[in-house]
């Protein structure tokens, strides 16, 4: 039995909101609803009492006024006076006869009370009925003389007589009255989900590197509590990162200038070429690993996202490597524009054709795609080397991070990847790395991309080469 209520909870969950404004607001009018039926309970339980006796004291009245009238009037002037009273009271009288085909009250609580108080002032031989042979009405019988069963009578009631009045009224009002009660959970519920959505956007806003707007502080006093924490914690993390800033530039310069005179002494040595070559490849590398070091600790640009034609910024990137006699391969249409921030993807893509050329090596061809994929636009550096095992690609992703035991014989600090995947993050996009069919790595670069994809991707003939 366990399993129902869960069963059951699935495909609710699925139709129920899931903002706390809503869920909060919901609950409140589910609570609203049920305290204003439970009220309106309570409210007849006590006042049927009340009206049932209004109720009988009139029936009995009735009832009591129209047997006079009877016992008054002479034999011949009754039927007269029964007519009389059915046109200008709305009462209709009939004999009642043992054969008379009547149909019971419903047995209800506020039935009950009324039947109760009225035998009370007419007596216990009252009979009620709700239909008599084929008229529908609140039937009372009374005896002419209370001692004699001879002469007795049905006397019908107009039903709007018996029945509660202003019920709508009663409706309409509760139904106003529970809108305004919504109304106002609506405007409190609002007050506190409002700041949070707030800093639910400035949460996010330092997620991606970007510095928040300071939140305000008032409001209930825990809301004002959360956003004023928030505000010194925002203001802590721009310190760092203005004091990161600053350290990085120092350390780029003292660094940066000790290796660039080292490798003018090492030119000027007169040692031999291959040795030289050697010493001058490893100063280059450690200026790289520093560069990396920089691109890491700088986070992501602030600049604000621009159209940026990514089929360009690729031509521009693999160029370089072509003219140096690499075989980097560009497939690319004529233009595929996105919203980007220009730096940071050359940067990422770098990185990506950096990395391809070291893991698989400068003999093998790296391949460099831009296309649409639905609505994202991409670009992918695929390469032959080793690859990246299915359960490591996530770990690769995090700074100082590298495969020893595939590669080993390369350098780096392991940086490469964590610093393409922040900028993909900061973009809204990704970075997917798998494996490549016949072996090596295929990197992509996803962007989100709401243009209208080309008919078919026009090749520049100076864009391939094979």
């Amino acid at each position: 039995m366990s399993g129902f209520p869960r069963a059951l909870a699935a495909p609710l969950s699925r139709w129920l909101p899931r903002s706390l404004l809503w869920q909060t607001f919901l609950l409140v009018g589910l609570l609203l609803i049920v305290a204003l039926g439970v009220w309106s309970q309570i409210f007849r339980y006590f006042e049927e009492p009340a009206r049932a006796r209004d109720v009988a004291q009139m029936v009995a009245s009735v009832v009591n006024l129209t047997r006079t009238a009877l016992i008054n009037a002479d034999a011949e002037r009754r039927i007269d006076l029964l007519i009389e009273l059915a046109a200008l009271e709305g009462i209709r009288i009939y004999p009642a006869e043992p054969s008379d085909d009547v149909e019971p009250l419903p047995d209800t609580r506020p039935l009950r009370l009324l039947t109760t108080h009225v035998r009370q002032q007419l007596g216990e031989h009252t009979r009620f009925a709700v239909r008599w042979k084929s008229l529908d009405g609140f039937w009372v019988s009374f005896r002419l003389d209370p001692d004699d069963g001879s002469d007795e009578y049905w006397v019908m009631l107009p039903a709007d007589r018996i029945e509660q009045r202003h019920a709508f009224e009663w409706l309409a009002w509760g139904s106003a009255a529970l809108l305004v009660a919504l109304a106002g959970a609506y405007l409190i519920v609002s007050r506190i989900s409002r700041p949070l959505r707030n800093l639910t956007r400035a949460a996010l806003m330092v997620g991606s590197g970007r510095t928040p707007p300071v939140q305000q502080e008032s409001g209930p006093q825990e809301i004002a509590v959360v956003a004023r924490a928030f505000n010194r914690m925002a203001g802590e993390l721009a310190r760092t990162d203005a004091d990161r800033a600053l350290i990085l530039a120092g350390v780029s310069h003292d660094l940066r200038t000790p290796l660039a005179r080292l490798r003018l002494g090492v030119e000027m040595s007169g040692a031999p070429a291959g040795e030289v070559l050697a010493m001058v490849a490893d100063i280059e590398e450690m200026d790289r690993i520093i560069g990396q070091f920089l691109d890491f600790g700088r986070g992501d640009a602030q600049e604000p996202t621009q159209q940026v034609d990514l089929a360009t910024l690729a031509r521009e990137i693999t160029e370089p490597y072509r003219l140096r006699g690499l075989d980097v391969r560009l497939d690319a249409p004529d233009t595929l524009v996105a919203e980007a921030r220009a730096l940071p993807m050359r940067r990422a893509l770098a990185n990506l054709v950096d990395n391809a050329l070291r893991y698989a090596g400068e003999d093998e061809p790296v391949d460099v795609s831009v296309y649409p994929a639905g609505n994202e636009a991409c670009i992918e550096v695929a390469d032959r080397g080793p690859g990246i095992p299915s359960d490591q690609v996530e770990r690769m992703r995090h700074p100082f991070t590298r495969l020893e035991e595939a590669r080993s014989n390369t350098k780096g600090a392991g940086l490469g990847l964590a610093i393409v995947d922040r900028v993909m993050r900061a973009h809204q996009g990704r970075l997917d790395l798998s494996p490549r069919e016949g072996g090596g790595l295929r990197a992509i670069l996803c962007l989100p991309y709401s243009g209208n994809a080309p008919a078919q991707a026009r090749i520049s003939s100076n864009d391939a080469t094979g």
